[in-house]
């Protein structure tokens, strides 16, 4: 501002050496005074203009003023671009922000301290089934109607999680919310959710699974231990002696067979994923199989020793010259299962087929049995451990119920699958899914 103050004084002293020069001190006064309200004018006139163009939509455009009003225009240019930068940038961080939020796998909500929803991430909405443009401001225990989290916002301190109902796309598919409070600013809270449901089913299965075990080791035990307490307390005749005795072979060796699936299925599931060193002749090992199957249907026949027969048409087509890459024990076991299963519960006379086919991009083993056939609403289960269709049937036949559990993790952990395929009344087919890797090339 020092140069129009020095012009406002310029002009004023010539104007006042021009009038005392002409006319004496009178017009010298009023000359200058004419002057400097002149240059006031004139300073007033630029100061609205300058007030005008800073309340004007544009700043960034030219203008066409010349010296100290051109560069104070240039300055504030300068100044507003640099701010522009800054927002810009700040734009720029704020929106990485949001989408790292959107990202995140837990549901993030903001509120106001009157509880009030200001944003919320995707995650968030489907957890909590929000919508921004409904919902937005809304209290939020208004849309969260949970008497557990009603309860804990009304705490005064939420230093632990509770677990909520979420929103769910179907009523047969529940949803469990882990949601927790954090304080943050000035009286505003941050509302984490997090998706718990395979948490809380995974928690669910290993309870059913310890009680599944406890159930199928406690049935024999008590049966040895009654057997056991009739031994020792009450003589016997050798004949009656020797019927208990195999009674109890019979629940030991029930126990056996349970315990190492158990182990069998630990070893699947602790081990690495198979290589492919191992070679398998699928020939050899499709005897083993068959000659196994042929003693259990024999054994299911309850005839004595020396007259057992099969009591079932088991045709084995025959294999072919493959080799197989992958685990001997874990294949050999697998398929085993699967023919075992199938002449344990197909009834005396029925037929079971094996079969090896193969197209360009897997290898499949399929056990067809003329069964009683399976209900499709227990189809999905048939790979859980320790399901069962007919308990009574299965305890009946001797299966621990985890034949099919390691039947399927053998087939994941060679990049394969189990299916099944039934029908109530015309039997079951089970199918060993490979992909075709997992044979030697050489074998064609």
């Amino acid at each position: 501002m020092l140069m129009p103050v020095f012009s406002l004084l310029l002009w004023t002293a010539l104007a006042a050496g021009l009038g005392w020069w002409l006319s004496g001190a009178f017009v010298a006064a009023a000359s200058a005074l004419a002057a400097a309200s002149l240059c006031f004018g004139a300073m007033v006139w630029k100061l609205q203009r300058l007030e005008r163009w800073l309340a004007g939509p544009d700043l960034n455009s030219d203008v066409a003023w010349r010296g100290l009003w051109l560069e104070i225009a240039q300055r504030i240019q300068r100044l507003i671009k640099q701010r522009d930068k800054q927002v810009a940038v700040h734009e720029q961080r704020l929106q990485h922000f949001l989408q790292a939020i959107q990202a995140s796998p837990n549901g993030v909500t903001l509120l106001d301290d009157q509880g009030r929803i200001e944003w919320f991430n995707d995650t968030a909405a489907a957890h909590l089934g929000l919508d921004i443009r409904r919902d937005r401001l809304q209290h939020v225990v208004h849309l969260v109607r949970d008497p557990v989290f009603a309860k804990y916002f009304a705490q005064t301190q939420h230093d632990a999680e509770v677990v909520i109902e979420g929103r769910s796309q179907s009523v047969a598919h529940s949803v469990k919310l882990s949601v927790q409070l954090h304080a943050y600013g000035e009286g505003r809270q941050l509302l984490l959710t997090r998706d718990i449901t395979s948490i809380a089913l995974a928690d669910a299965m290993r309870r059913d699974f310890v009680a599944n075990v406890s159930h199928e080791i406690r049935t024999p035990l008590t049966v040895l231990s009654g057997f056991v307490e009739t031994l020792q307390s009450i003589p016997l005749p050798e004949d009656e002696r020797q019927r208990y005795l195999d009674l109890m072979a019979v629940q030991a060796s029930r126990m056996q067979s349970l315990v190492a699936d158990l182990l069998t299925l630990s070893q699947l599931e602790g081990s690495l994923p198979p290589g492919m060193n191992e070679k398998i002749s699928v020939q050899e090992m499709m005897t083993q199989v068959a000659s196994d199957a042929q003693a259990l249907s024999a054994m299911l026949s309850g005839q004595d020793s020396d007259q057992r027969r099969c009591v079932h048409e088991l045709l084995f087509e025959p294999a072919p010259a493959w080799v197989l890459l992958g685990v001997r024990s874990e294949l050999l076991s697998a398929i085993s299962n699967l023919v075992s299963n199938a002449v344990r519960y197909t009834p005396a006379g029925g037929t079971i087929r094996v079969a090896w086919t193969r197209d360009a991009e897997q290898v499949i083993l399929s056990v067809n049995d003329t069964g009683p056939g399976i209900a499709p609403e227990h189809l999905p289960r048939l790979s859980e451990r320790f399901y069962r269709v007919d308990r009574s049937r299965s305890r009946e036949t001797g299966g621990t119920g985890l034949g099919l559990a390691i039947t399927k993790h053998v087939a994941q952990r060679h990049g394969g699958e189990l299916r099944i395929e039934s029908h109530v009344g015309q039997g079951s087919t089970f199918m060993l899914v490979l992909p075709v890797s997992r044979l030697e090339p050489q074998a064609g």
